[in-house]
């Protein structure tokens, strides 16, 4: 079991790395995040959330912690996460293809004003990059969570913040802290000084 232990801890100095560096490079982009999303709201705009694999979960966790709540008792927030109806989902890719199969959702959904907010480890999936030229063409504000690697996504973002890494389960671990943050913040902004 030694061997495993020392894995762990491996793991574990990993991710504390990544995590320091993340905050001292990116905290400024996860406050414009938080920030775009409550003017959103404000506004009386609603969040859409993408992603596939992992940050399709990530995505039905953010939209859980908006609609029901993070740390405060509030009022729910607007938060749809684009992943979830299968019939839906189904039946786009079998009459399209999988690449629309959230370009298509936001076609039906999204509104000027709202926000398009897509998580992805690798910055590059068709079908997340087709959702965001979507939400362009809808004046939406679009906000990427990706890796290192943002060269295509990037271009398609108001906002887009990268973690500083290729590993996928890393930078998985730090989109789930910077949804956290982001949380929390919203609750702040929104419900400190009421809605």
């Amino acid at each position: 079991m030694k061997k495993y232990e020392d894995l762990i801890i491996q793991r574990g100095r990993e991710l504390s790395s990544l995590t320091e560096r993340f905050c001292a490079e990116q905290a400024n982009t996860v406050a414009l995040i938080a920030d775009a999303l409550v003017k959103s709201v404000r506004a009386g705009g609603k969040v859409l959330i993408i992603g596939n694999g992992g940050s399709a979960a990530d995505a039905q966790h953010f939209a859980a912690e908006l609609v029901n709540r993070f740390l405060m008792e509030r009022k729910a927030l607007p938060g749809i996460a684009l992943t979830t109806d299968t019939s839906v989902l189904t039946s786009i890719a079998n009459d399209y293809s999988y690449e629309q199969i959230f370009s298509r959702q936001v076609e039906a959904l999204g509104r000027e004003g709202d926000v398009l907010l897509a998580i992805t480890t690798s910055g590059v999936s068709p079908n997340v990059l087709k959702a965001m030229e979507q939400a362009n063409i809808l004046s939406m504000v679009t906000i990427g969570m990706a890796g290192n690697d943002t060269d295509k996504i990037h271009p398609l973002c108001d906002i887009c913040m990268a973690v500083p890494d290729r590993s996928t389960p890393r930078i998985q671990e730090i989109h789930h802290l910077a949804l956290h943050v982001i949380c929390e913040i919203m609750e702040i902004q929104l419900f400190s000084h009421g809605i």
